[in-house]
This record gives structure tokens, C-alpha cells and sequence, in this order.
């Protein structure tokens, strides 16, 4: 290529374009001249070079470099870029990639380009793969901890696909359950692996799980067992489709998990039938199991509505009834005719009694039974309708004798002392409950104890802070 004609505005103009800072250096090595063709070249005062060697310009590992790049002739057949690093007046270091051309009078034309583009991205892509290794190896620990989980569960653990139903994957307590040590599983239709009658609901209950994105449960039997289990499923997303999780757990006894024998099956019938609610919690009130009417009184379609929630929930009190619930019964004191008003599922309150025990085998549990005093109030009012005595009747006899003003204050104070009584009663005389339950202050209560002699006033001043 001939350059020869080009006049030095135009080359001038090459330079800028090819290049981001161009040195003329005389052949003593000092900077004659300088151009920079960016804004970020020209701060780092590439113009306070004029007049010093080049040398001088730049770091202390760059220096040999430098030396190298002014022995270059016209005897070079290739040029070599290097790599040279200047100081900056913030204190950094700029880096930038040199190539020199000997001109005529011993002078030389040194040609940089800015390497800090370039290192800016080198020094992303190193953090990016720094942080793409990092992710790796979490998602290797997170897959090796789910493996060690999976593998190890006791409950039987299924993947299935939700567009085909196909297996994915089972765990060995499936493999257990469904007597497949080979592994055969793998590919077959879950709903294929279940009784007839117990497809429909295991195709209903991944339909569900599907469309609500919730943990669904029912009941099925699979092929050739001789009772139903628990089947729940809940579905996530993985490889740009939709999975089910699903586990199978044998089913406990409505009642507590005894032996198998014919006993436990007839008591457990006899709880599924009882005509009133029954429920069994744990000690800290989690619903494990309920009967029908107890869901029919409650206003619940499925038992999954109540089981894993808290007993508490359910009462309009809530905390204060349960807590002088929970009191007797941690003394292992039977509950006796507790009333309280329950809440349905449709938020409408429902009146009813009580009563509970304490079961310690085969671990601690509370059973509650549960009856609706609107229905029994309904089938008093409906019986014989003869005449009852007015507990309050003979204050009719008072009239004329005594003053109105006078009947009604005995009239007060005596269901007052009623209530504190019958408060004391249900709490078995724990009196911090009972003035909870009556929505008093527990001094008001030991005033109102002392007021009608149920307690001395020694008694009150040494049960007082």
C-alpha cells in the first residue's frame, strides 16, 4: 500500500481513528509530542508527558518493555504490541498496548490503544465465572442433601409428571411399599398402581393439587393391600414442566394408634360414629384427627380443612379458652361439660360443651368431645313442656314486701356468685384462668371472692403480689 502522497492532516486523522494516544519520541527517548483520540485518555494527563522520557511515564515492571519497544528498526519485519502500564494521577494504573515505527532522524512513532475496556472485561467475565462456580457447587450440596433426604425417608416418596401421570422417580420406601426392589416403577401410570375404585380420587386429588398449587391429601387402597392409605401431593415446576411430589403414608387408627386388633378397629369405628364431635390433638393443639360430626360441626367438607391446624383457631375465645383447656388437662384433670362457642368455617359461632381427657399412650394426646347445644336446646324445647320451677321464682313473693331496688341487688349478687363459682369449678379453682374466662382482673376476682366469703381476707393479702 502506497502512503506516501497521504498529507499530514489526513494521517494525522488515521492515527486518531486507529489508535487512542499516538507519542512522537525523539531518539534520546524523550516525548516530543502527544495526541489522544478519547476524553478518559486525555485524564490521565497524557499532555504533562511532553518533555519527559518515556520511560519515565510509566510503572517500574513496565520499564524493560519500554526499552525494548525503542530498539525496534526498519530491519523488523513484524511488530510486537506490548503491554505497558502508566500511573495515574488518582493513584491507579492505566493499561495500554504500545507497537513503536521508526521514523527518519533516529525518531520513533509510538501507537497505543486503551486496554482498559478490555480489562474491564476480563474482570467481568472472571467474576461472572467465579460467581457461576459458586452457584454450581451450592446447587451440588443443595442436590446432594435432597438426594440423602429422598433416599433416606421413611414415608414411600414418588416424582410424577403431571402432563403423562408417569413415574419419575421413587425412593426405596416406595420401592418397599410396592414390593419393586427392580426399579420397574420408573415409567408406569401412577393411577395404574392403585385399586379401581381408588383411581377416580388419586386422578381427582393430582387434578386439584394442580389447579391450586396446595398440598392436597386423600384416601386410596392400592393394588392387592388390605387398607387404604394416605395419598398427598403437591406440584412445583422443574425443567420448564409442572412435577408432583407425592408421598403415601400408612394411615393411622381415628383413634390412638394402638395395635391391630380387633379392639382398636371397633373403638375406631365407634369414634368415626360417635354422635358427637370428636376431636384428637397434640399436647400443643395441632388437630390430628376428627370424626364426621365433628366436621359436620365445624362446616368442613374434607378433614384436611382441620388436621395440622390449631385447636385454638376453632374457638371463639381462642387463646382463653385454651389456655384453661390446656391447663386441666397438662394436670391430667378431665374436661366435664366446658362451655364455649365454636366458629364454623363460614365465621358463623355455634354454642357448645366441652368435655376432654388426657391420653398418654402411645404419646401424649388430648381427645375432645364436642356437642351442639342449639341442637340439644332444640330437642328440650320440642319434649314435654311442663311446668319447671323458676330458680329465681320465690323473688315474686318479695314484691310489695321489699323494695325493687332491694330485689334486684340480691337478685345480682346471687348469679354473680353463680358465675365465680361456676368459673372456679370448670378451672378446678385455678383462679387466674377463671378471672380470665370471666374478663376480670385477678384482683377484681379476689375482691369479688372476698365480697362473698368464698375466700378469708388472709387468703386473699397472701395469694395477692
Amino acid at each position: 500500500m502506497n502512503t506516501k502522497n497521504l498529507d499530514p492532516a489526513t494521517f494525522s486523522k488515521l492515527l486518531g481513528v486507529v489508535s487512542d494516544v499516538s507519542l512522537i519520541i525523539d531518539s534520546q527517548g524523550v516525548i516530543e509530542d502527544v495526541s489522544t483520540a478519547q476524553d478518559t485518555m486525555a485524564t490521565l494527563g497524557c499532555q504533562a508527558w511532553m518533555g519527559k522520557r518515556w520511560i519515565d511515564t510509566v510503572t517500574v515492571e513496565s520499564k524493560k518493555k519500554i526499552q525494548e519497544l525503542l530498539q525496534v528498526s526498519d530491519e523488523n519485519a513484524v511488530l510486537n504490541w506490548r503491554h505497558v502500564n502508566h500511573p495515574t494521577p488518582s493513584g491507579g494504573e492505566a493499561a495500554i498496548q504500545y507497537v513503536t515505527v521508526p521514523q527518519k532522524g533516529g525518531k520513533f512513532l509510538a501507537v497505543g490503544r486503551n486496554l482498559e475496556r478490555l480489562a474491564e472485561l476480563q474482570r467481568r467475565l472472571v467474576e461472572t465465572q467465579q460467581s457461576v462456580e459458586r452457584d454450581y457447587l451450592r446447587l451440588r450440596h443443595i442436590e446432594a442433601r435432597y438426594r440423602i433426604l429422598f433416599e433416606t425417608s421413611p414415608e414411600a416418596v414418588l416424582m410424577i409428571d403431571a402432563a403423562s401421570y408417569r413415574l419419575i422417580e421413587a425412593n426405596v420406601g416406595a420401592q418397599a411399599l410396592f414390593k419393586d426392589a427392580g426399579k420397574r416403577l420408573v415409567g408406569r401410570d401412577f393411577r395404574e398402581c392403585f385399586d379401581a375404585g381408588s383411581q377416580g380420587e388419586v386422578q381427582s386429588l393430582l387434578r386439584t393439587a394442580l389447579a391450586t398449587g396446595r398440598i392436597e391429601m386423600c384416601s386410596a387402597v392400592l393394588l392387592g393391600a388390605p387398607s387404604p392409605l394416605t395419598v398427598s401431593a403437591t406440584v412445583f415446576r422443574q425443567e420448564g414442566g409442572a412435577q408432583f411430589l407425592v408421598r403415601l403414608t400408612q394411615r393411622e387408627s381415628s383413634a390412638v394408634s394402638l395395635v391391630d386388633s380387633e379392639s382398636s378397629v371397633v373403638l375406631s369405628e365407634a369414634m368415626e360414629k360417635f354422635p358427637d364431635g370428636w376431636l384428637l390433638t397434640d399436647t400443643s393443639g395441632t388437630v390430628k384427627s376428627v370424626n364426621e360430626e365433628g366436621m359436620a360441626l365445624l362446616g368442613l367438607t374434607a378433614s384436611s380443612q382441620v388436621i395440622g391446624q390449631s385447636m385454638e383457631r376453632w374457638l371463639q375465645r381462642g387463646a382463653v379458652d385454651w389456655g384453661v383447656l390446656n391447663t386441666s388437662l397438662k394436670q391430667h384433670l378431665p374436661v366435664r361439660n366446658f362451655a364455649t362457642e365454636v366458629k364454623t368455617l363460614s365465621g358463623m359461632t355455634l354454642p357448645v360443651e366441652v368435655s376432654a381427657v388426657y391420653l398418654s399412650r402411645p404419646e401424649p394426646m388430648y381427645a375432645f368431645f364436642v356437642r351442639d347445644m342449639d341442637r340439644r336446646m332444640q330437642a328440650a324445647s320440642g319434649a314435654s313442656t311442663a311446668a319447671v320451677p323458676h330458680p329465681f321464682a320465690e323473688l315474686s313473693q318479695l314484691v310489695g314486701r321489699r323494695p325493687i331496688k332491694d330485689i334486684v341487688g340480691e337478685t345480682v349478687d346471687t348469679i354473680e356468685r353463680m358465675c365465680i363459682e361456676a368459673a372456679l369449678e370448670l378451672t378446678h379453682n385455678n383462679r387466674a384462668s377463671a378471672a380470665e374466662m370471666l374478663g376480670l382482673s385477678r384482683q377484681s376476682l379476689y375482691v369479688k371472692l372476698r365480697r362473698f366469703g368464698i375466700l378469708s381476707d388472709t387468703e386473699v393479702d397472701s395469694e395477692l403480689p
